[in-house]
């Protein structure tokens, strides 16, 4: 588990975020079995190099901004204690505290730094992107028409707005042109087919109920998030403020200890908050969810207009069909985009 999954697992240690049950995909239709198989090896190693970037640069700016507040603390640790007075008998390790808050400022500049020079940031959002759009070719490929030639070899620019693909396509046009061999001949004769008709519709609902849930289960996790955060950010403003009007009455370090650290932990945890953008990542999955479960209506909707006997498939209920996959694809392609669009200026220098 990663630092970032950890601090946001105690951040949650008590929250509710109402799981739903894992959902298991129907099989693949077979003609799109050797495809798939093909893919698999591909998106692992651009998804594995997502998790790797990923997990480095989200960890990297929850460290930054928490050893930011625990620099504060160093700072103010010896005025409480009273080490600072020559005449306290651990007035020698005064010196301690100090050195601890450079260490800490160090450790900070350095991972800055290699986030920087080694753009966990940007590697992070091309293995993504990369991982998503390789991921969907074997759902893409019954749409796009390898009977008309083309001269985009990337799939995404044959079937939908070039506006919708993300410009990084480099790998995925390779992927593109690597299986077309194979999906024309595996599809040539697919949509007169009733079963292949059935069975991707059944595999493609799958699909995206899985994506339905993992959406619920993003946006119930941000919001969970944010108001933990909120919550704890409204006892840190509390007891700085009791802290203040306590300082009028008693004058100890102690209270300036609260005045100063609490403000500062405060601080750090809307930061990495704000930079992990809980908030637009839980409102753009809720609406998501909502939209992948009114698309999975549509293709349902479809199904029911072919013949129940599935005898032969009228042209008018098969292209009801693909219009309606496609646009659940590009109801896809357009929240990657958007979170693409959202995190990609959230460079390490913000924080």
């Amino acid at each position: 588990m990663a630092l970032h999954q950890i601090i946001q697992k105690l951040l949650l240690l008590g929250a509710r975020l109402d799981p739903r049950s894992p959902i298991h995909p129907p099989a693949p239709p077979e003609l799109l079995r050797p495809l798939i198989e093909v893919v698999r090896t591909a998106h692992g190693r651009f998804d594995e190099l997502a998790m790797h970037f990923g997990n480095r640069y989200r960890s990297s700016f929850w460290t930054i901004y928490l050893l930011s507040a625990i620099a504060v603390l160093c700072a103010v640790l010896p005025l409480a204690l009273g080490w600072d007075d020559w005449r306290h008998q651990l007035h020698p390790f005064a010196g301690f505290w100090t050195v601890g808050e450079v260490v800490i400022i160090c450790t900070v500049g350095t991972i800055y730094w290699l986030g920087h020079r080694r753009e966990w940031h940007g590697q992070w959002l091309r293995a993504r992107t990369t991982a998503e759009l390789v991921w969907y070719l074997p759902l893409l490929a019954p749409l796009v028409d390898f009977s008309r030639p083309s001269a985009d070899a990337d799939w995404y620019l044959r079937v939908f707005d070039p506006g919708q693909n993300l410009g990084e396509g480099t790998d995925v046009a390779a992927m593109c042109a690597r299986l077309e061999p194979l999906a024309r001949e595996r599809l040539a004769h697919a949509w007169t087919n009733p079963q292949f008709v059935a069975s991707y519709a059944h595999w493609t609902v799958g699909i995206l109920a899985e994506q339905e849930r993992y959406h619920h289960a993003v946006a119930v996790r941000q919001h969970a998030l944010q108001h933990r955060v909120h919550s704890l950010n409204s006892w840190l403003f509390g007891l700085t403020a009791l802290g203040a009007l306590a300082h009028l009455v008693l004058h100890t370090l102690w209270l300036s200890l609260v005045t100063t650290f609490f403000p500062a932990l405060g601080a750090s945890l809307h930061g990495a908050l704000a930079q992990s953008e809980a908030y637009r990542l839980g409102v753009t999955s809720e609406r998501l969810s909502g939209d992948l479960h009114t698309a999975i209506q549509r293709i349902r909707a479809a199904c029911e207009e072919l013949p129940p006997q599935m005898a032969a498939l009228p042209a008018a209920a098969v292209e009801g069909l693909k219009k309606a996959i496609e646009a659940a694809l590009s109801l896809i392609l357009e929240e990657h985009q958007d979170w693409h669009m959202l995190v990609m200026p959230h460079r390490l220098p913000l924080a």
